[in-house]
């Protein structure tokens, strides 16, 4: 539900902030008093492209915020996880658009910078915008069999999940065939390239973990001189004798042997022996484990080379097949499989064609049972399309569902379907797109908005004028619908009709305050007095009268007694 709109140097908007509520939010004002700009604001916020028109003129940007409070986690929790943005802990979501005077613009979720197109993901999710003249997924054809399947049961999704599933296997299995199936004489080179690599990996006869072993001993053997020099230095000046002077052992020796001496007058001399003498042991030791070591190096140049050979051949290897000998390994068994299958070819080709005509056959089933289901759906939604049309004063309207077979297969089933419609006894049916009259187009969107609203789970809902062309009792009805709509659903309406106002859960007045410098458009959200006086100018224009005045209260109190008597 969008909670709050903060409007700040947009067009004539000098700073406007505006608190909606559940139900049904009613704008109404004057002609040029900026109603539209309203919506083109919150058009903007949920992700339109921007232009920097929209910034008042000697401003820097313009910003706008919508503040939305979340109610059904479920729909939209998952997509703000995947963009890393946080939901607050009262389950509010912040959107911030700032557009700049040079064109360039920013988006934000929650403090979050997001693209339009991430923007445009989250926003479809929160409300859905209906203009006098933004019919477009009524008017595509493409998108109608979407309505029909909105409208099924658990059954419906079932099938389109299998199709789907089908579909994407069958599609699967014809590219698996369409590379099988190539030019002999590109399997050939596909066939000596493969049998080319696994011949240079399986003469390298690799082993996994090799190149570590192989790199110490190539260390060892390429440093032995300096490391023989290290060692005999270490072992002489730790237990050999040299010129006039005496090993680190003899020298730890003698001290040992004098504090032997004393020892027996005091038990800490006894101990500093004790120590002296286990680290002689273990210098002794270490002496001998470090001449049997260096027992060991020897300079040999042919193992040298041919560890250096092996090395550069292992890395040739690893820039070519994988990044490991593991990888490479892995690598040879994969082209293995697939020289195999390049060989045994037209085995494969077999196998691929039968799978491919049971998927067929599969899908020709779920296929069926899908159109069966959209064929019972079609039956009831034009009954209840009718219905909601002779309600808002079509009484002569005829509404089919045309289903027509594809020739082919596509993840949404076989069914081709186009909404047909007839407004006039002597027309006949043709296309939604042939609706010329804005009224009509009007009420045959709110009669599909009726009947679809409480299942698309969009929260917000926005009409935009799209009361234009009808009046009277047909406008009562209209505001009825809304009314019901509203129920469910926060619904924002800008209507000029006083039979739509007068139903609002919160009336705002937009008005346009003129200067000899400047236009300032502003809202106010209106008092019962308010709104008498609002709806008496939309009953009788300029000039209102103690009757007007009546007639207003009466069509006030008469729609609370309408939405008291639905509840």
């Amino acid at each position: 539900m969008l909670l709050e709109l903060n409007i700040q140097n947009f067009a004539i908007i000098d700073k406007i902030r505006i608190n909606f509520t559940k139900g049904l939010n009613v704008l109404t004002g004057e002609t040029g008093a900026g109603k539209s700009i309203i919506i083109d604001a919150i058009s903007l916020v949920l992700g339109a492209r921007a232009d920097r028109e929209y910034v008042k003129t000697g401003c820097e940007k313009t910003t706008i915020e919508a503040l939305f409070v979340i109610e059904d986690l479920e729909e939209i929790e998952n997509i703000l996880e995947n963009y890393g943005i946080e939901m607050e802990t009262d389950n509010t979501l912040l959107i911030t658009r700032e557009i700049y005077s040079t064109g360039r613009s920013t988006s934000r979720v929650n403090g979050r910078t997001v693209t339009l197109s991430m923007l445009n993901e989250i926003t479809s999710k929160l409300i859905d915008i209906h203009g006098q003249y933004d019919h477009q997924s009524l008017l595509r054809r493409d998108r109608h069999f979407e309505f029909i399947d909105l409208l099924g049961d658990n059954e419906i999704l079932l099938i389109k999940d299998k199709v789907k599933k089908v579909y994407e296997n069958l599609q699967k299995l014809k590219s698996r065939l369409k590379v099988l199936v190539q030019d002999e004489m590109e399997k050939e080179r596909k066939i000596d390239l493969l049998n080319f690599q696994i011949e240079e990996i399986d003469e390298a006869k690799l082993i996994d973990g090799e190149e570590d072993t192989l790199t110490d001993e190539y260390n060892l053997l390429s440093n032995a001189e300096s490391i023989a020099m290290a060692l005999s230095d270490a072992i002489m000046t730790l237990d050999t004798d040299y010129y006039s002077g005496k090993s680190i052992i003899d020298k730890l020796n003698n001290i040992c042997s004098n504090l032997n001496k004393v020892s027996r007058y005091s038990n800490s001399i006894n101990n500093f022996k004790d120590v002296i003498e286990s680290i002689i042991y273990q210098l002794q030791d270490l002496v001998r484990e470090m001449r049997y070591y260096q027992d060991k190096i020897e300079y040999d140049p042919e193992r040298l080379k041919f560890i250096d050979e092996r090395l550069d051949l292992i890395n040739k290897l690893k820039r070519k097949y994988g990044k490991t000998i593991n990888e490479i390994l892995q690598y040879r068994d994969k082209i293995n499989k697939e020289l195999s299958i390049l060989l045994n070819c037209e085995e494969e080709i077999k196998r691929i064609k039968s799978e491919i005509e049971k998927h067929e056959i599969e899908m020709k089933n779920l296929c069926d049972d899908l159109t069966k289901e959209r064929t019972s759906i079609s039956s009831r939604f034009e009954k209840a399309i009718i219905k909601e049309l002779n309600e808002l004063n079509m009484p002569k309207v005829k509404f089919k569902v045309k289903i027509e077979k594809l020739e082919h297969f596509t993840e949404n089933g076989l069914d081709q379907i186009e909404f047909l419609i007839s407004t006039n006894p002597s027309e006949p049916l043709k296309s939604l797109s042939k609706i010329v009259s804005g009224g009509e187009m009007s009420r045959i969107m709110l009669a599909f908005k009726s009947i679809l609203a409480d299942i698309d789970k969009i929260p917000t809902l926005i009409f935009d004028e799209i009361d234009t062309g009808i009046s009277g009792r047909t406008a009562q009805v209209v505001g009825e619908k809304i009314a019901n709509i509203a129920r469910n659903h926060q619904v924002i309406c800008i209507t000029h009709l006083p039979q739509i106002a007068a139903l609002a859960d919160s009336h705002y007045l937009i008005n346009k305050e003129t200067t000899e410098k400047e236009s300032i458009t502003e809202i106010i959200k209106l008092d019962f007095e308010q709104r008498v006086e609002e709806l008496s100018r939309l009953l009788g224009g300029v000039n209102l009268t103690e009757t007007t005045k009546q007639h207003a209260r009466e069509m006030i109190e008469m729609s609370k007694k309408i939405k008291n008597q639905k509840e």
